[in-house]
């Protein structure tokens, strides 16, 4: 049988490890000038491959469609993964947060190791070769069209060309063209995993400020839609960053940004009651200093300013002059500190792309297209992602192994 991988990433290296393991004849097709492209910058030039919780903890960070990943996390889960590159004289090291990492720090290790396998297992690797179209006859894919007008015939292609973040490393949506143009629907590709912006200029000189032990809360129309656990963020010149502001995102890119609302918890530890105590004791010990002394032993420094402007209360003002009435708005402040969301980042700086090729249009065992014979759609092409820490390479790899077992 002869198979037509497009796309040399994650997925598409994956499967075509796989596939051509079984003695298959696989041609792989990558515009690029080189394989894993994508694969060279996650973690940081590190490459977080994958996250070691077991099945159900993994599903948890799966953020869109994990009931339908579930058969493909079954397949070839996280301990898969790490024994399977360690197979290939890659060795691993686990992190804070159950991360997966190669010894050396090197994502290039990862794109290595798998491109010796392609090499061994004589892999027709094309690089710098674009994909135009794919060739269906009687409802069955039969091949593709390069950009040059070459077609390559084969019995199945896979689709593996990833999202829309990051389109300098060749993810610029082709996918999503193929899918539709055979018939498939296509769940609108948002940014995932990015920075929030926020309309208010007196939180941008704020760049560079980083909190620890906040937590972020959004909330569409009133209704709470999700609140991270406690973590680090990150103001921007634009707006929020870091761990939990990336988290938050992903949560929330499906709704209307002048119906969300973000805020910060500065003090996720204490509840209501137990702050306002805090705040009165805080006042009882300070006796008539003023009111930026309290401030500053809530907040950092930077902090202090915008909240003082907010509560439109003097910094100047005696501690043990505040009201009952601003005592509590104090309090509520700390607890719900609204950053006036003003929708995401731009989608070419998400970590990942959320929507894509819509999962009711595939069988979720084999990743195959209800629709179209022989065509198939994995990784970051296909409507499911996670969070940070390894999920989605980690999705990568499992939609790209239960693709394998279709062969």
């Amino acid at each position: 049988m002869k198979v037509c991988v497009i796309g040399g990433g994650a997925s598409g290296l994956m499967v075509a490890a796989q596939i051509s393991d079984k003695g298959h004849e696989v041609v792989l097709v990558e515009k690029n000038a080189k394989l894993g492209k994508k694969i060279y910058i996650t973690g940081k030039g590190r490459c977080n491959l994958t996250n070691c919780v077991t099945g159900g903890e993994f599903l948890a960070n799966v953020v869109n469609n994990a009931k339908f990943f579930m058969s493909s996390e079954i397949r070839f889960n996280s301990q898969d993964t790490i024994s399977y590159f360690e197979k290939l004289n890659v060795p691993l090291k686990i992190e804070r947060g159950n991360r997966v990492f190669p010894v050396s720090d090197k994502a290039s290790d990862i794109t290595k190791a798998l491109e010796k396998k392609l090499v061994r297992q004589s892999v027709k690797i094309m690089l710098e070769q674009e994909v135009v179209d794919i060739i269906v006859e009687n409802n069955k894919a039969c091949g593709v069209v390069l950009k040059n007008g070459n077609k390559l015939l084969a019995d199945k292609v896979i689709v593996a060309t990833g999202g829309l973040s990051y389109p300098l490393t060749g993810s610029t949506g082709d996918g999503y063209k193929f899918a539709s143009k055979t018939g498939h629907r296509i769940i609108n590709p948002v940014a995932g995993l990015v920075p929030l912006l926020s309309s208010d200029s007196s939180l941008h000189s704020l760049a560079g400020l980083s909190l620890k032990n906040v937590r972020l809360a959004a909330y569409d129309k009133s209704k709470l839609v999700h609140k991270t656990q406690i973590g680090e963020m990150l103001f921007t010149d634009k707006g929020i960053s870091g761990p939990l502001a990336l988290t938050l995102s992903s949560y929330i890119n499906r709704f209307e940004p002048k119906n969300v609302k973000v805020c910060i918890d500065f003090k996720p530890a204490l509840s209501d009651f137990a702050l306002l105590e805090r705040i009165n004791r805080d006042i009882a010990e300070l006796k008539s200093k003023q009111f930026s002394s309290l401030l500053s032993g809530l907040l950092p420094n930077a902090l202090c300013d915008v909240f003082a402007k907010r509560l439109k209360i003097n910094k100047t003002t005696k501690a043990n002059q505040l009201t009952k009435i601003q005592r509590e708005s104090l309090r509520d402040m700390l607890k719900n500190f609204e950053i006036y969301y003003n929708g995401l980042d731009n989608i070419a700086c998400a970590v990942i792309t959320s929507g894509g090729v819509c999962v009711k249009d595939l069988k979720p065992k084999s990743m195959e297209s209800k629709l179209v014979e022989g065509l198939y759609f994995i990784g970051e092409t296909v409507d499911i992602d996670a969070l940070t820490g390894g999920f989605n390479l980690q999705v990568a790899f499992s939609t790209a192994c239960a693709c394998a077992s279709d062969f």
